[in-house]
């Protein structure tokens, strides 16, 4: 289950920066990248606990 977060993440990560420097798409960019950082930090918790 870690590793499909981590995949979820690295794809959504991706995704950011292809809006951001290819497509411009406004507040889709940073809804993506903040559910990427939420899942991250949620692996590192749960990871360390």
């Amino acid at each position: 289950m870690g590793n499909l977060l981590y995949v979820i993440a690295v794809i959504l990560v991706i995704g950011w920066l292809l809006g951001l420097f290819v497509w411009n798409a406004g507040g889709l960019i940073y809804i993506l990248l903040v559910v990427a950082v939420i899942l991250v930090l949620l692996r590192i918790i749960r990871g360390a606990a």
